[in-house]
């Protein structure tokens, strides 16, 4: 599990424990004060409770990579990549199948090219040609 996700499980946790809490407390010291209390509290745990939601399905996913190609004629991709020729007159001829292996994932940090006509991938390179023809 991603660190953000982490950090908003236990958010949610957080926030249910404190609130069974007060409730508690409240029901205990005066029963005719928790009640309005019990309100507020049921509100803002379900306005918080969207944000949190909101955020988690909006915002950048823990898949999400930086990907920057930095070099001349570099190439970055946060996923597999099939061919690539970086070089003058380079062409490449891709295989008519990736070959058969374990599915890739997405990369889960950054990925960088960063030297001239560097290649780099979050996932499977198929062929890859960086000279000149």
């Amino acid at each position: 599990m991603a660190s953000r996700s982490k950090a908003l499980v236990w958010t949610g946790v957080g926030l249910c424990v404190a609130g069974a809490v007060g409730l508690v407390v409240g029901g205990v010291l005066d029963v005719d004060a928790a009640d309005p209390w019990a309100s507020v509290a049921g509100g803002a745990a379900g306005l918080i409770g969207l944000a949190v939601t909101l955020y988690a399905f909006l915002g950048p996913g823990p898949g999400a990579a930086a990907v920057t190609a930095g070099g001349a004629r570099s190439v970055a991709a946060g996923d597999s990549i099939g061919s690539v020729a970086t070089g003058d007159g380079a062409s490449v001829i891709p295989r008519p199948t990736m070959p058969s292996s374990s599915p890739s994932r997405p990369a889960s940090g950054p990925v960088t090219a960063s030297g001239e006509r560097s290649v780099a991938a979050g996932g499977d390179i198929g062929s890859v040609s960086t000279g000149d023809a």
